[in-house]
């Protein structure tokens, strides 16, 4: 094992020959050999975000290194399941092989090709339907970001019917949940502050879904133009060898208004 192991170019059952001798309850790595499925996971998740953020970024430079994280996660995963008698990385390959054929109908099948990308979605979204049992938001993952998970709630019971028709229903509810929250926050425990918050955040939610607008890919953008932003202004005052700490909210804003000019004036 250790030959292949150490041995350059052997793509996939290298990687597969590395987790295993990591894994060996005997020869393998302490810190390697103590993970389970639960302490793995956080990980995973990490890993998947940072592709994310390298695609957000265009660092195709980087993508490379960080595809190859988030494989080696799977790859973790895979070790583990074959090690409790659950499953292994081939079975894994092979039923979402497996879903992907059953899932194109109009590919491996008699379906018709000549249909639209959004019908192409409509059936992809039925098939998986079919294969849920259960109620309606059940398999919605718990470890899904807020927002994401949100949307997709919101998304399954549209499904049955249950969702404004317009967006300007989404926009007067938006209304409401801001203005019970300002209202009534004196008079609130922070709990129930933060029940108002959450309300007002679903809402925000639904109506990024009535927008076609991915709210976490939303505010991801608005979090890398606040932090540009936010660094045109210390970069001005360093400039002058203070820091913002040394400035004041009035000379920040004027700072901040003029790197927004600047942005548009490119």
């Amino acid at each position: 094992m250790d030959d292949i192991c150490t041995t350059p170019g052997g793509g996939l059952p290298r990687l597969l020959a590395i987790m295993a001798r990591l894994r060996d309850p005997e020869t393998g790595c302490p810190w390697d050999i103590e993970q389970d499925f639960a302490s793995i996971a956080p990980y995973t998740i990490e890993e998947a975000y940072e592709v994310a953020d390298a695609i957000e970024r265009d660092a195709w430079d980087e993508l490379e290194g960080e595809l190859g994280d988030l494989l080696l996660q799977v790859v973790y995963h895979a070790r583990m399941g074959q090690e409790t008698g659950r499953f292994d990385f081939h079975t894994i390959a092979d039923r979402v092989a497996q879903k992907m054929v059953d899932r194109h109908p109009h590919i491996w099948g008699e379906a018709s090709r000549e249909k639209s990308a959004e019908q192409q979605v409509a059936d992809w979204e039925a098939a998986k339907a079919k294969e849920r049992t259960g109620r309606t938001l059940d398999g919605v993952a718990l470890g899904l970001p807020a927002l994401l998970r949100a949307v997709k709630l919101q998304n399954r019971a549209a499904r049955v019917g249950f969702d404004w028709h317009e967006t300007v229903a989404v926009l007067d509810k938006l209304r409401e949940e801001a203005a019970e929250l300002v209202e009534a926050r004196e008079d609130l425990t922070a709990s129930e502050v933060t029940e108002e918050m959450g309300d007002l955040l679903f809402v925000m939610a639904n109506l990024a879904r009535h927008l076609g607008v991915d709210p976490e890919g939303a505010l991801r953008g608005a979090n890398a133009k606040f932090q540009r932003r936010f660094e045109a202004i210390e970069d001005a005052l360093s400039a002058e060898g203070r820091t913002p700490a040394q400035s004041d909210l009035a000379e920040m804003d004027a700072l901040w208004d003029a790197a927004k000019l600047r942005k548009k004036e490119r």
